[in-house]
């Protein structure tokens, strides 16, 4: 599977709440695919506006549309729970043509509520689709196929895995309309 990688900054929160009550200990989760997260460290600053200024580099799968960021804070029973979240979709960071790698996207997206409902909490993030190293430069290569019809002996055809005729075609994200 053909990845890229995405190094994310998550900077800040304006107006967390958590039953109309500031949060202590906010984490920020970063969902690539199902059971693919990471989070940060608690947030030290305590209240409504809290920093992390945390980088994480994660894996980009080709397929994926969006991410989610989940705000959570730590209860009192030692679990955490989902302040707010947003849906962020790769082509925020990941769609300008003429961007070039390594181009910093600052984006802040409203939070919702695990029902949905938009609250006033907002996060703010960074986020740039990482430049190949040298090394990383042929991982990310569509290896090229040989286009052609063998010809000559049949046996011979059968010890090269047979006939293969036709021209590859890059996969496409499905639109989600």
């Amino acid at each position: 599977m053909v990845k890229r990688a995405l190094e994310i900054t998550l900077m800040t929160a304006e107006n967390i709440r958590l039953n109309k009550k500031p949060v202590k200990n906010a984490v920020v989760a970063l969902r690539v695919e199902p059971g693919q997260e990471c989070s940060t460290k608690p947030a030290p600053d305590k209240g409504t506006n809290p920093r992390w200024n945390e980088n994480l580099i994660v894996d980009l799968p080709l397929h994926v549309g969006f991410i989610t960021v989940e705000v959570k804070c730590k209860s009192s029973s030692g679990s955490y729970k989902l302040v707010g979240g947003a849906t962020v979709p790769v082509s925020d960071f990941a769609g300008d043509l003429g961007a070039p790698h390594g181009h910093v996207h600052f984006l802040s997206y409203r939070l919702r509520d695990s029902n949905g409902v938009k609250t006033d909490g907002i996060i703010n993030i960074s986020a740039k689709m990482a430049v190949p190293t040298p090394a990383q430069a042929n991982t990310y290569e569509v290896p090229q196929p040989q286009i052609g019809v063998p010809f000559g002996h049949r046996r011979n055809m059968l010890a090269a895995g047979g006939l293969v005729t036709g021209i590859p075609v890059r996969y496409a994200q499905p639109c989600k309309c």
